[in-house]
């Protein structure tokens, strides 16, 4: 688990994003029809009691300016009581085609990676940052995150997981404050809430950097993804 000193390591973000760190409070008379049709109504704790649910929601939500040019909204696939938590940036083409989280060539590689620990969809639950693809895969805006940050927020509640992992500088922004590079981060264990959370590569990056000799991002993927697998023994055989 993280301590003090691995803590400093980090610098957290006080400006943009500070406000996505805790869910908003209802306004009086509360009409959760509302969430999808403006940002300035809250998605507060206990909004959703399934994904479906949110995924209704989703799918005809214009919080962002995102919604205008989506085909579907990704919610996520896996295990929805998964002990791994697993969060991207945003949806891709192949992603907003099908409604699928990771099913591009990025997320098949995801899937090598797990399995290669013998992790499957039934161990881990994956999800975007943002719900539908920003134009020509750009990076997602921070308007566009804070639209829907409670979307993930109850994602996070919902799945209840043990440990996540943030694929991405905006996985790891949005829900660390991490402003750092991911090579500066990667493979490092932070505790926050009762749960480890731990940067990694994303796959995307994995694909265009195809050396496995020791030291390359490939090779310290490898390094991290066993040290989830181990920690992830380590709290089942503690809850045994």
């Amino acid at each position: 688990m993280a301590n003090d000193d691995q803590i400093s390591l980090f610098e957290f973000s006080q400006l943009e994003f500070s406000q996505l760190e805790s869910h908003p409070a209802p306004p009086p008379e509360f009409d959760p029809e509302l969430i999808p049709t403006d940002a300035r109504v809250p998605i507060p704790a206990g909004t959703y009691q399934t994904m479906e649910q949110m995924k209704a929601h989703c799918n005809r939500c214009f919080r962002c300016g995102l919604g205008e040019s989506r085909t579907n909204a990704v919610i996520g696939r896996g295990n929805d009581k998964a002990s791994i938590m697993i969060v991207g940036e945003g949806p891709g083409q192949n992603e907003d085609e099908t409604g699928i989280a990771f099913v591009g060539k990025a997320g098949q590689l995801l899937d090598k990676i797990l399995a290669s620990v013998n992790l499957t969809e039934r161990d881990v639950y994956i999800c975007n940052v943002v719900k539908c693809r920003p134009p020509n895969n750009r990076d997602p805006q921070p308007a566009e995150i804070e639209a829907c940050n409670g979307y993930l927020r109850e994602q996070i509640r919902l799945v209840n997981p043990k440990i996540i992992l943030l694929t991405g500088k905006y996985a790891m922004l949005t829900l660390l404050g991490i402003k750092q590079g991911i090579t500066k981060v990667r493979g490092q264990w932070v505790e926050r809430d009762g749960r480890l959370y731990m940067p990694i590569f994303h796959p995307a990056y994995l694909l265009r950097n195809q050396s496995r000799e020791k030291g390359s991002p490939k090779w310290l993927m490898w390094q991290d993804i066993q040290a989830v697998r181990q920690k992830l023994d380590e709290i089942q055989r503690g809850e045994g």
